[in-house]
């Protein structure tokens, strides 16, 4: 049983790694056929006009080769971590992400913790209320959860909660007369813990709480209405019927029978909503002026910033790969079955 697990473990992270290679050649492809002159796009109307500087300008970014010979140099210079100069902000690309990064990731993974637990719990109450007043309610709160587009519930969300109500601050990672905690994470939310720093703490919660929410409604009604399916379709098995024949208690037979079967179809689930979560946070970040890879993505873009906008997008594509890989992971260790597939 051991062997066939790192078996199935080393397949997973093959098949990963080959996903990562075919991210690098995608990004860069799709990057390169974007319309546009990356010259015209970074330098003013007096040096676009001088022959020289625009000359200079390609060598220098090495846009005067062939796209394979680029790709190729983009690759060897990927393997020493080095992502390339951003046109716009003239640092390293790789140090423009790490200070974009763990803002988006602090984001989405709150939207995602946020949408597992209220997204699991109400989609077990919908099942186990089959067709009730709480049933029905939740079904169409789940609908027009995954109906409502983000960014008008943001605008909503900035203008009323914000706004009207001062319910709870508006941009930013935490308020403008406090100092950003020590760089350990990233996370001001872990980082300020980790430091002691709980006014810091509570103001970057605070911060978080707004567009974590708005930017989970969409996943958490997406996660109940799956959770409702799998788990109706679990509690109809001969074993759960069995399981409570034998008089086990209730909460034993939900956990224990119940959501360990419907747990596959829900990962699945969550990790295909943790990739929407990155790409619905261009629009919110926006809006909450929330310092992340989104606002930095969307410069880049209209920048025609090549190296910064590959950067995100190998950055996004690997996280997707990794999530790929610890939903497979975690396929084998709820269900053995799938380690022999």
């Amino acid at each position: 049983m051991k062997h066939q697990l790192i078996r199935f473990l080393a397949r997973r992270l093959a098949v990963s790694v080959l996903l990562a290679v075919g991210v690098t050649l995608v990004t860069f492809t799709l990057t390169n056929l974007v319309p546009g002159d990356p010259a015209a796009a970074n330098l003013g109307q007096q040096a676009l006009g001088n022959p020289a500087i625009v000359k200079q300008f390609r060598e220098q970014h090495g846009l005067d080769k062939p796209l394979p010979v680029q790709y190729v140099t983009y690759l060897r210079n990927l393997a020493h971590g080095d992502l390339g100069e951003s046109q716009q902000s003239h640092r390293p690309v790789d140090a423009d992400l790490s200070e974009f990064v763990p803002a988006t990731f602090e984001l989405a993974g709150a939207a995602l913790l946020l949408s597992l637990v209220v997204g699991v719990a109400l989609g077990v109450i919908a099942a186990l209320r089959r067709d009730r007043i709480v049933d029905q309610f939740l079904r169409v709160t789940s609908l027009a959860g995954v109906s409502v587009p983000t960014f008008w519930l943001a605008l909503l969300a900035f203008y009323f909660v914000f706004y009207r109500l001062r319910l709870a601050p508006g941009s930013g990672r935490i308020a403008p007369t406090m100092t950003p905690p020590p760089h350990v994470t990233g996370l001001y939310t872990v980082d300020a813990a980790l430091a002691g720093q709980w006014d810091v703490f509570a103001s970057a919660v605070g911060h978080l709480a707004l567009p974590a929410l708005v930017l989970a409604a969409y996943t958490i009604g997406l996660l109940t209405r799956f959770t409702r399916s799998a788990v109706l379709e679990v509690l109809g098995q001969d074993y759960v019927r069995a399981a409570r024949a034998k008089g086990l208690p209730g909460h034993v037979v939900l956990l224990r029978y119940v959501l360990r079967a419907a747990l596959v179809p829900i990962i699945t689930v969550a990790g295909l909503a943790f990739g929407s979560l990155l790409s619905g946070t261009v629009l919110v970040e926006s809006i909450f002026a929330w310092p992340g890879v989104g606002q930095y993505a969307y410069k880049s873009a209209t920048n025609l910033d090549l190296p910064a906008v590959m950067g995100v997008g190998l950055v996004v594509g690997a996280i997707y790969v990794v999530v790929n890989l610890i939903v497979d992971v975690l396929y084998g260790v709820i269900d053995p079955r799938v380690r022999s597939a």
